[in-house]
């Protein structure tokens, strides 16, 4: 696929999305729905629940000295690191009708699963050799298959349009498609409905984990029809640059905006997923009992209410106020929530509200982060002359990963350190009893009643020493203060939504330049893509055509009826969408004409020397504007043309 060719090009694999604009179909079921197959398998599988599987199951972390469970994750994320900018190397050659990043989003629904499942299906034998299968069963699916995944999942919002305000609707919906797996079924309806029943019985764990994966291929089926590179599309008429990797690493490595974004990706990153490892032990063995069921439930129905709420309330605000000052805001409460649930970590009530309070702080990264990254990938396109959005994610997604493997290494190596006692699993209450005679623990408080696993066995949890309950307090609810306040300051940094529209205008400019230069007729990318789906739908409908004939013949049916049949439905279909384009129209107008009204109002009410005072305010403000674009732009422009004289002489080597 690395090259322009036949592959996939049957149009079995086409997109179901064909307008120009993004359409509903497209946000709820491509962004929304889609999704959530290979992120709720990540989430499970690959999630915090993996590195339980591996201490109360497995019983592996005490290997080679503790240190197995802590030096692997980090070995194997420099693979994955690795294997992260190949994948985006891969992306960024790649040719194909069905775009550069589409394809691999279908590889991936069969690797992952299949991967998934792999590491679990761990084979009893010795701890050395479990170790082995561990090792690679987890880099075949991280720094493989799900690597294949989430770089091309990564770059659809981006590929997906040049219209920032439709990218920022899309970033919504695929921020909800991770709240929804990782927030309700991931901490909510697992830990709830499906841990106190497996216990750490490895069969059911196996069973379940199973299920799980195959279920969500339909899933990721979902994501790859009813998705639509438009940006694949408008550039893969132009004449194709192949830009030098090390002008591309220059390129982002040296842009203010880009590394503010990644070091800003580092920080958050980092906190976010040591709270995420150390959420079923802070939920064990802090806050409440082992896998009751109920606490991790709690933390994550009432800290998470705000994530569902906020899907109606951040996009409004940051279209008013800005992403940058919104996100910043928000990391404001983000580093005041932690704060009080730090304050008091076993206090159920107040835990409880400072998760509340922290997740409405943590609204706008979570949802508008990903417009605002995708927005710096126009601004460096207009700094550059070229896109590096494929490498540019690459970084965004080594960090994402690399940082997984960090957080199991520092949450196992504080374990460790601090005398984490794993859970007992007997065949009996008896056994049970007697393994805690045996090791001493019968003089301390175990963590809840003796848990049953539907298949007869149990499961006791072990009250922990105080120097490991203020390890996991602190990886759960501390660090996310210090995380939470370098954020707010990064972030106040990036302005690069100011200039946007102007820079994509200097974008469209320069690629209309280049058409007319090489003696072609420029047509607008929107034009065109129109009229080749008009093509493409023509020759559909005569292969359709042909088809419905061959069937009539061998089913002995009227051909002229079954066509009159099929031409109708097409009508009405027309019908219904020219309908629908009309009242989407007309709801535009409307809206539009109430906001010129609410204007009008609002300036009717203002005195002579308010609407004095108003006007040159904005005046002023236009004028600062107006300054700092200039500034920009003479810089952008002389950036630009340094770029273009390497590109020129690397491309006459």
């Amino acid at each position: 696929m690395a090259a322009t060719g036949n592959a996939l090009s049957s149009r079995f694999f086409n997109s179901k999305i064909r307008s120009q604009n993004v359409s509903g179909k497209e946000k709820w079921i491509g962004y929304l729905l889609g999704p959530c197959g290979a992120l709720l398998i990540n989430a499970i599988l690959g999630g915090t629940f993996l590195n339980q599987y591996w201490t109360d199951v497995l019983k592996i972390g005490g290997l080679w000295g503790g240190s197995f469970l802590v030096v692997f994750p980090l070995v194997s994320k420099i693979i994955d690191a690795i294997t992260n900018f190949i994948m985006g190397w891969i992306i960024n050659r790649t040719h194909n009708k069905q775009g550069k990043a589409r394809p691999y989003i279908l590889l991936s629904a069969i690797l992952v699963p299949i991967t998934g499942i792999l590491m679990y299906l761990v084979p009893n034998m010795s701890e050395e050799w479990q170790a082995v299968w561990v090792m690679i069963s987890y880099n075949l699916f991280f720094s493989f298959a799900y690597t294949i995944y989430n770089m091309s999942h990564s770059m659809m919002v981006p590929l997906s349009t040049r219209n920032s305000q439709q990218r920022g609707v899309l970033a919504v919906f695929n921020q909800v498609s991770a709240v929804m797996v990782t927030g309700i079924i991931a901490a909510l309806i697992f830990p709830m409905a499906v841990l106190p029943l497996i216990g750490s019985s490895k069969s059911l764990w196996i069973g379940s984990m199973s299920i799980i994966a195959v279920a969500m291929l339909p899933l990721m089926l979902l994501e790859y029809y009813y998705t639509k590179e438009r940006v694949t599309e408008e550039l893969g008429h132009a004449k194709e640059i192949k830009v030098p990797y090390v002008m591309q690493i220059k390129a982002v490595l040296t842009d203010k905006y880009m590394l503010i974004l990644l070091i800003y990706s580092i920080i958050y990153t980092a906190g976010s997923t040591l709270k995420t490892q150390a959420l079923v032990y802070y939920s064990n063995y802090v806050l409440g009992t082992y896998n009751d069921g109920i606490t991790q439930t709690l933390i994550n129905v009432i800290g998470g209410v705000p994530m569902g709420i906020g899907i109606f309330a951040v996009w409004p605000l940051a279209k008013k106020f800005g992403k940058k000052n919104v996100s910043v805001a928000g990391f404001v409460l983000y580093a005041l929530g932690s704060l009080i649930c730090w304050l008091v970590p076993t206090n159920m009530v107040i835990v409880l509200a400072g998760q509340f309070i922290k997740n409405i702080g943590g609204l706008p990264c979570a949802y508008i982060f990903m417009s605002l990254f995708s927005d710096s990938f126009d601004h460096l396109e207009w700094k550059t002359g070229f896109r590096s959005d494929s490498l540019a994610m690459s970084i965004y997604s080594t960090i994402s990963v690399v940082l997984i493997g960090v957080g199991m290494s520092v949450l196992n190596a504080c374990l460790n350190v601090s005398g984490y006692i794993p859970p007992i699993n007997a065949g009996t209450l008896e056994e049970a009893e007697s393994i805690l005679a045996a090791n001493g623990w019968l003089s301390q408080l175990p963590i809840g009643d003796y848990h049953a696993a539907i298949d007869g066995t149990f499961t006791v949890g072990i009250a922990q020493p105080e120097s490991t309950i203020n390890v996991i307090a602190f990886l759960f609810v501390g660090l996310e203060v210090i995380t939470g306040v370098i954020s707010a300051i990064l972030l106040s940094f990036v302005g690069v939504e100011k200039t946007l529209e102007r820079k994509q205008q200097v974008i469209r400019a320069r690629q209309r330049a280049a058409v007319e230069a090489s003696g072609e007729v420029w047509v607008e990318p929107e034009v065109r893509a129109a009229e080749e789906q008009k093509q493409q739908d023509a020759e559909e409908e005569e292969a359709y055509r042909k088809e419905l004939r061959e069937r009539c013949e061998k089913k002995h049916l009227n051909y002229e009826a079954e066509l009159a049949k099929h031409v109708e439905a097409l009508r009405v279909k027309e019908e219904k969408q020219a309908e629908k384009e009309r009242l989407s129209k007309i709801k535009a107008e409307e809206k539009a004409k109430k906001a010129v009204e609410k204007q009008a109002q609002k300036l009717a009410g203002l005195t002579p020397e308010q609407k004095q005072k108003r006007d040159a305010r904005r005046l002023v403000r236009e004028k600062k504007d107006e300054a700092r674009w200039q500034a920009e732009k003479a810089k952008g422009e002389a950036y630009y043309e340094k770029m273009q004289k390497a590109l020129a002489a690397a491309q006459a080597k």
